[in-house]
């Protein structure tokens, strides 16, 4: 039964899109690696890393002039470079981090099959590049897991003491509690969040919307009560598993985060100290359900919400919005199967609107 309900868990964690939303090539007169779904941009190279299992996958590593930490996410189970290439450069930019992404084995270009110890190497394998090609240090990492890439995140980031800090966006508490409501952990389990988390000794911020149907907020909450250093958490009211992004407070509680954690540790002792006596003003009935039983680990399509719909969010730099908008636009058409496998009987008119509401995002994140 263990080894059935293993073999079920690992294969409703991972469905890479296919077929792959890119494809890599190589320009004859710089011999720069691109993805073909997008122009070159001097701030952004595209590699191939071998992994300690023998694969090689992609990354895309974007550089921000102004960045004293880099990002390293890690993105949900039905995604791939090419449909998170314009949301990693407009999260450099806003964040003002360098950030590296890269694809799991067996997803997009990256050879193998995706399983659990694959993701672990992989992630390893981004984290070396970042160390030797570009000086990065453990101390000024900070790690992003979404979704299924919150198991290789607090794999890693239990390992590593000095790291900066982690981001858990709608984490799993394990693969088989996302399908049974499950009290212990069992040796067939895959992604014990829950048995890593207590050993992460760098503050983590988790957001989780409160309307998840495909990962409970309880998964998020849990998490949350089981942090060492444990910073304000966001609880997203009516955010599901694949809108969070589009929520004004989304990049706004985020820049917060990553600007407390680059302050000095005298700095930061301030809001630890605060912390001791915190009630999240963000908590909703919805996070203490208990975790709903799913079958289908699929993600469901990003929909956009009201909260999408704030215009209050202007830019003082109109010239740089409108740059921005245009890689929105394209964020668009990608963004619809980011962390999702589309159902077949998605109407015309829920897409319309989704459509619609990609082109806010400008002026929400500009606030």
């Amino acid at each position: 039964m263990g080894g059935v309900t293993s073999s079920v868990a690992a294969r409703l964690a991972f469905f890479p899109p296919s077929p792959p939303s890119y494809e890599l090539v190589r320009d004859a007169a710089t011999g720069l690696t691109m993805l073909n779904r997008f122009p070159h941009r001097e701030n952004v190279e595209v590699m191939t890393l071998q992994t300690r299992r023998g694969n090689e996958i992609v990354a895309v590593y974007v550089r921000n002039p102004m960045a004293s930490s880099t990002l390293l996410y890690s993105h949900g189970n039905a995604a791939d470079l090419g449909q998170m290439y314009e949301l990693f450069v407009e999260l450099a930019i806003h964040l003002r981090v360098n950030l590296m992404g890269y694809d799991y084995s067996g997803y997009g270009q990256s050879s193998g099959k995706p399983s659990e110890q694959n993701t672990y190497a992989d992630i390893e394998a981004a984290y070396k590049c970042l160390e030797e090609n570009y000086g990065a240090k453990e101390e000024d990492i900070i790690l992003y897991g979404q979704s299924v890439g919150s198991g290789p995140t607090l794999e890693l980031a239990a390992r590593l003491p000095r790291l900066r800090a982690v981001v858990l966006h709608s984490p799993i508490l394990s693969g088989v509690r996302v399908m049974y409501p499950v009290k212990r952990t069992y040796w067939f389990d895959i992604y014990k969040n829950i048995d890593k988390i207590p050993f992460v000794n760098c503050p983590v911020l988790v957001i989780h919307g409160t309307a998840d149907e495909v990962v409970d907020c309880s998964h998020g909450k849990q998490l949350w009560e089981l942090c060492k250093e444990k910073y304000e958490p966001l609880w997203l009211k009516g955010g599901n598993h694949c809108n969070l992004e589009l929520f004004p407070e989304y990049i706004r509680h985020l820049k917060k985060f990553i600007n407390t954690v680059e302050k000095s540790p005298s700095q930061r002792n301030i809001w630890r100290k605060s912390m001791d006596q915190f009630e999240p003003s963000r908590r909703s009935t919805d996070c203490f359900e208990p975790s709903r039983r799913s079958f289908d680990y699929r993600e469901k399509p990003r929909y956009i919400t009201e909260k999408g719909k704030n215009n209050d969010y202007r830019s003082g730099n109109l010239e740089k919005v409108e740059k921005l908008r245009i890689s929105f636009d394209r964020l668009d058409k990608s963004r619809r199967s980011v962390d999702c496998l589309e159902k077949s009987r998605r109407n015309t008119d829920t897409m319309e609107r989704a459509r619609k509401s990609v082109d806010r995002l400008d002026r929400i994140w500009a606030g």
